[in-house]
């Protein structure tokens, strides 16, 4: 049963606007598949910065097989195409792409269900009319408005307007989501989506209020009986942050968003210098890290990817019973506000 039906949700040829993140480094094509079959939009993470571009296509495409094999349901991918100080598109963003494009390329049921290409962390400007030459939606995260017209008026589809209190890599605008979001959907005519802050019925009713089509979110979906490929001392942790618990310190593209241990403390207080290692050996310094904490449970000695919102996730959910719940419960709301009756001041 659909309860929110709007052009995001006709475009994409889903049940409900909602929309599980993009959540690399780590694996996520279980979690996807569960999104999906409850009637929102999966996606599938990139395994990260690789070593061998080879193997991590190879581990990518791997991922999506998995997937399409667990659903019969629209899913994305999410490639960041960052660049780097020269300006230059990361190699990795290729390699990427061009395991999506070749896994449907390859396999009809596969092109059925992988049908959404969500790019971030930079302009997709090489990506674009790749994107569109191979049938595929294209959705995109901005951090800012500006961001926002480049990138419709380029031609994407979607818009994602993330706020900074969004978990793993958040936008260098450090704009929040109550400003960035009816901003962005003033300034572009495309389905627009919320992500930041999001958990349940009344942050998707509060993004369909501010003029988004819907919400995607990471955080709320780690706590799930579906995300059965992460450490269950990752979900524990998330279970017991509380609020001032996270900490935004310089990652991969940026800013990025984890809960507060020693090793991301310590990061928020490294400013890079001419004299520091090669940059690159940083960045994967930093996602060995981020997947020693998902793989190992080592969340004191690792990096614990994670929203603002974490400190007020307290259960684990099921997806196919949170998903529809959801919808159901955005929509009762909008319901109830609209027939409320106002009231008008005596003598105005």
């Amino acid at each position: 049963m659909s309860f929110i039906e709007n052009r995001y949700t006709k475009l994409l040829g889903i049940e409900h606007p909602i929309v599980q993140e993009g959540m690399g480094p780590f694996r996520t094509p279980k979690l996807a598949a569960a999104v999906s079959n409850a009637g929102g939009l999966g996606t599938v993470s990139t395994p990260g910065f690789p070593f061998d571009l080879k193997a991590a296509a190879r581990e990518f495409r791997d991922h999506i097989e998995e997937c399409a094999s667990l659903t019969d349901r629209p899913f994305a991918v999410n490639i960041p195409v960052g660049v780097d100080s020269n300006g230059d598109v990361l190699p990795f963003s290729d390699v990427y792409v061009e395991a999506a494009f070749e896994a449907r390329r390859a396999d009809p049921a596969i092109a059925e269900r992988l049908t959404v290409m969500t790019t971030s962390a930079g302009f997709p400007g090489p990506y674009i009319q790749q994107i569109k030459d191979e049938g595929m939606i294209h959705q995109h995260k901005v951090g800012a408005t500006r961001q926002a017209i480049k990138s419709a008026e380029a031609g994407v589809d979607v818009i994602i307007a993330a706020g900074f209190e969004m978990g793993g890599h958040a936008p260098s605008k450090e704009m929040h989501t109550f400003v960035l979001v009816p901003s962005i959907t003033e300034a572009v005519d495309v389905p627009v989506l919320l992500t930041g802050g999001a958990r349940d019925g009344r942050g998707l009713a509060a993004a369909l209020s501010m003029g988004a089509d819907g919400v995607a979110m990471g955080t709320r979906f780690i706590a799930s009986t579906d995300n059965a490929d992460w450490n269950p001392l990752y979900i524990d942790a998330i279970l017991k942050s509380t609020e001032g618990q996270d900490i935004a310190f310089d990652g991969v593209y940026g800013p990025c968003r984890a809960l507060k241990n020693d090793v991301t403390t310590s990061l928020s207080r490294h400013h890079p210098t001419e004299s520091d290692e090669d940059p690159v050996e940083r960045v994967r310094q930093k996602i060995t890290l981020m997947k020693r904490a998902q793989t190992e449970g080592d969340t004191e000695g690792g990096i614990v990817l994670a929203g603002q919102v974490s400190s007020t996730i307290q259960d684990i959910i099921t997806v196919a019973e949170f998903v529809p719940a959801m919808a159901q419960e955005a929509a009762e709301i909008l319901s109830r506000l609209s027939s409320t009756t106002l009231v008008t001041p005596q003598g105005v």
